[in-house]
């Protein structure tokens, strides 16, 4: 179950990071659209989505590891224990 949690987000981070690099290398013209009348273009909020959303995946697996996988840690050494 860990595992499968663990590579779920990792392929979703991976999707993610080389998503926006693709944009990068293949729509330079998209990600350089300009944001209202200022000088921010769009590249700046999705790479700030790809900050914070690697933040939130990492935030789901540590809450996961420290309440489901923890406790379950916890019952296979107390049963183990003499």
């Amino acid at each position: 179950s860990r595992n499968r949690y663990g590579w779920t987000l990792t392929v979703l981070m991976l999707v993610v990071y080389y998503g926006f690099i693709g944009l990068i290398a293949f729509d330079k013209a998209f990600l350089a659209t300009p944001i209202g009348t200022g000088v921010t273009s769009l590249g700046i909020p999705i790479a700030f989505g790809v900050i914070v959303f690697t933040i939130a995946i990492t935030g789901l697996y540590v809450r996961r590891a420290n309440g489901e996988y923890d406790r379950l840690t916890a019952d296979i050494l107390k049963d183990a224990a003499p």
